[in-house]
């Protein structure tokens, strides 16, 4: 008999890991649906924009379509007058790593003024992002801009970190091309739940920083004063 208790303990928590994996992936969907904005023209004007950082290259070389994607919809926002400021945030825990530089060079050299771009180096995580988008910059009234998949999950923890935010999708990219990306985002979705269970915090707060203050804009931009070696 003890010989197939084992399989039938084992069957049942992956049974069970697979039914709240999903369960949660469509809990963030459905809760956020409302939030999203495809249509540059249905979208509501918001002061700024919250771009998510992500690599501009892939392991091969290749310009990463996520990137160049989202560096399009952030453009066409600020050209539309559907967002006045960008919040650029991602990660800059390195010297030969930034983000946020990368993203300010191809947004200005789209046309977005300098000063109307502000960067924050110490977006490592979405739950950063959206957390320091308010407690640094300032602003809960934005429109976070990024793919689907990934808008989704950071509404719902703006939602949760009582963030008044919509959402900007980017062009998304084929399923063969993000199939990597697409199941690691379901475990991000329940990493998310995990995190507010724990309370966890962004890695660092900082000063704050006001989108009126052209003095603390991309004009005058800065690296990460202490970033990791």
């Amino acid at each position: 008999m003890r010989k197939f208790f084992w399989p039938k303990v084992i069957l049942c928590l992956l049974l069970g890991l697979f039914i709240a994996v999903f369960g949660i992936d469509y809990w963030v969907t459905k809760s956020t649906a409302k939030q999203m904005y495809a249509d540059i023209n249905a979208i509501p004007e918001r002061k700024a924009g919250l771009l998510l950082g992500t690599s501009k290259y892939l392991d091969n070389g290749d310009v990463n379509l996520y990137y160049k994607y989202r560096i399009d919809a952030a453009v066409a926002l600020f050209k539309a007058g559907k967002i006045k400021y960008i919040i650029v945030s991602g990660d800059n825990r390195k010297e030969s790593y930034n983000e946020p530089e990368m993203m300010m060079q191809d947004l200005i050299a789209a046309g977005i003024p300098a000063t109307h771009i502000f960067l924050d180096f110490a977006g490592f995580r979405t739950l950063d992002s959206i957390v320091r988008c308010k407690a640094v910059f300032g602003e809960d009234n934005v429109t976070i801009i990024s793919q689907p998949f990934h808008n989704e999950r950071a509404l719902f923890i703006a939602n949760h970190k009582e963030v008044n935010a919509i959402a900007f999708n980017a062009a998304d990219v084929s399923t063969l091309y993000g199939a990597r990306v697409t199941i690691r985002e379901k475990m991000a979705r329940v990493k998310v739940l995990v995190d507010f269970m724990t309370n966890k915090q962004p890695r660092f707060y900082g000063d704050k920083i006001s989108l009126d203050d052209t003095l603390q804009s991309a004009a005058c931009f800065h690296p990460a004063a202490n970033p990791e070696k």
